[in-house]
């Protein structure tokens, strides 16, 4: 992984070794660059760090690079997406989770009345995540009713 840099600050990051050869196609590279050689086209090697753990429904992480003790470093800043797309990708798995559930609902289902009323209260739980107070940010998940009785 690599940077790119113009007047001495990032212009594009990640930037791979293919891009370098694409945009100096008369000159001739080895098959390992050595470092010098990257620099003189203003391209360094950043040392990766792991993503930092986030919610990907209700935030975004973005990989930047930053100079620090003369080596370039991965970083990350996560933040939370707009509102309306939030509770887009919440509503989503919401209904995913319906989706998956649909079985419990039909005349033929495998289920026993006490199996299908419990799954039908998980199911209006699911259809009232929107009317939480902490929508969409601090959504509780009501738990998938545990065990089913199938005869």
């Amino acid at each position: 992984m690599y940077v790119k840099l113009f007047d001495n600050k990032p212009s594009k990051f990640p930037y791979g070794l293919g891009e370098l050869k694409k945009e100096n196609p008369g000159t001739s590279f080895p098959t390992a660059i050595p470092a010098e050689t990257l620099a003189s086209f203003d391209v360094y090697e950043v040392t990766p760090t792991p993503a930092p753990k986030f919610d990907s429904t209700t935030h975004s992480a973005t990989a930047w690079v930053e100079h620090v003790n003369g080596a370039w470093l991965q970083t990350w800043t996560v933040q939370e997406l707009p509102e309306d797309l939030a509770a887009t990708n919440v509503r989503g798995i919401r209904n995913q989770l319906l989706s998956e559930s649909d079985w419990t609902q039909i005349a033929d289902s495998p289920l026993d009345p006490d199996g299908k009323a419990a799954w039908s209260l998980y199911r209006e739980s699911l259809r009232m995540i929107p009317q939480q107070a902490g929508f969409p940010r601090d959504v509780q998940w009501p738990p998938e009713p545990g065990s089913i009785d199938e005869s």
